[in-house]
């Protein structure tokens, strides 16, 4: 039986990590290596980092209170964080053809997670593909609830396109990704649950696996996806930043209730 997955996602903005709601607020919470080691404390199934910054990326914080030693570029970062990882990683944003995944991939990340390259560069999600495998490319597909249904959101949650969420995953399928990240725009940050009847829509539309993402509030709404959805891993991010809503205790929680969520394992001994 192929077990379910439960995914932490960390946002990166300006070199920090942040709390993302509905794509437009977010409040910097620290150091992004910390923030990774522990994940890996935690003994996560795997691990999503996308960059939802927009300007020049910069680790130049101009602080000298660092626990480690600080990195000072994005290809540094996966670097690091794919060291000390030792767990699956996805890492997305800021790509825009092949050579930003090479780079990627080449730094040490496992998988990339592909947003703009749908719209823009169709030809190159292709091309990737080809070249580093199906396996490699997570189509993430951003979408919001609008008065003619679900519709796919692209430039960072601010340019609608005339596509459902459905039809956008089978054009990912078709270029050749090999996994769909979906995200709930207008459910990020919200901790109301994910949205049951889109997720469903797009797992019946695609032969490749679906990762749920926006809306978690309680370890119920991960239970609650998987007992009423086909996807075949549940992401979330705000509600791992705060203990008692953490990974291991959700984790734990999942594996009580269903025999088909990947075994927890203790956290690593410091």
């Amino acid at each position: 039986m192929l077990k379910r997955r439960l995914v932490p996602v960390l946002f990166l903005m300006d070199g920090w990590m942040v709390r993302s709601q509905d794509f437009s607020e977010h409040q910097f919470i620290g150091d992004p290596v910390g923030h990774v080691e522990r994940m890996v404390d935690w003994d996560v199934d795997e691990l999503i980092v996308l960059d939802i910054g927009k300007g020049e990326m910069s680790f130049e914080h101009h602080r000298q209170d660092y626990r480690n030693k600080p990195v000072r570029t994005l290809l540094e970062f996966i670097h690091r964080i794919s060291v000390e990882c030792r767990i699956p990683l996805t890492f997305g944003g800021r790509i825009r053809g092949v050579e930003d995944i090479r780079e990627r991939i080449r730094n040490g990340a496992d998988k990339v997670s592909i947003n703009a390259m749908l719209g823009g560069a169709p030809d190159e999600v292709s091309r990737a593909a080809h070249i580093f495998g199906s396996q490699a490319i997570v189509a993430s597909i951003d979408f919001r609830q609008t008065d003619a249904g679900a519709k796919v959101f692209m430039d960072h949650g601010k340019k609608m396109l005339d596509a459902s969420p459905r039809d956008w995953a089978r054009r990912a399928e078709d270029l050749g990704a090999g996994e769909i990240l979906l995200n709930a725009i207008d459910r990020d940050g919200a901790a109301r649950g994910y949205d049951l009847s889109v997720i469903q829509d797009v797992v019946d539309a695609v032969a490749i696996p679906v990762i749920a993402c926006g809306g978690a509030g309680h370890q119920r709404h991960f239970l609650q996806c998987f007992e009423e959805t086909g996807a075949s891993a549940v992401a979330a991010g705000n509600i791992f930043h705060f203990t008692e809503n953490a990974y291991p205790r959700a984790k734990k929680f999942l594996t009580r209730t269903r025999d088909d969520i990947r075994t927890f394992s203790m956290p690593r001994a410091a």
